[in-house]
């Protein structure tokens, strides 16, 4: 097994073989051997990369229910387009969404709208009126049945 300044140079070399071999390091039980501060920093990466990627899901959904709801003169051709791209979201959502996530979700759900809410006025063109504050609540956008009306 390598110790812990080998497994700290691999990590700047190689860092899919690094995480091999803190796998190994930590099935064995040989917590003295590990290279902590690097894999502190690959976990709390991952944290953020989850919460990135539940977000961005998120927002995708909400930029397409208001461009369904609220944007007339595209939606005859583009409604079916648009629902079919909300059921792909959501469905990912809720493959990836855990008690925490959703707990962090709920938390940056003014947040998350804000943004939607700029890339569909650019998208509009700022011709359509959108609501300045999000609509929908967390359930709504995580239930795959739900649409606006």
């Amino acid at each position: 097994m390598m110790k812990v300044n080998e497994l700290k140079q691999l990590y700047e070399v190689d860092d899919s073989q690094w995480l091999e071999e803190t796998v190994k390091l930590i099935k064995n039980h040989q917590l003295q051997e590990l290279d902590l501060e690097n894999l502190i920093e690959e976990l709390e990466d991952l944290g953020r990369e989850r919460k990135n990627a539940v977000a961005s899901l998120l927002e995708q959904v909400i930029r397409h229910l208001l461009l369904l709801q609220h944007w007339t003169n595209e939606a005859e051709y583009n409604a079916v387009h648009w629902q079919t791209e909300i059921y792909n979201f959501r469905i990912q959502l809720r493959r990836r969404l855990t008690t925490n996530l959703r707990n962090y979700l709920d938390s940056e759900l003014n947040s998350i709208y804000k943004d939607a809410l700029g890339f569909v006025k650019i998208k509009t063109q700022n011709t359509v009126n959108f609501p300045l504050e999000c609509p929908y609540s967390l359930e709504q956008l995580l239930d795959i049945d739900w649409l606006t009306n």
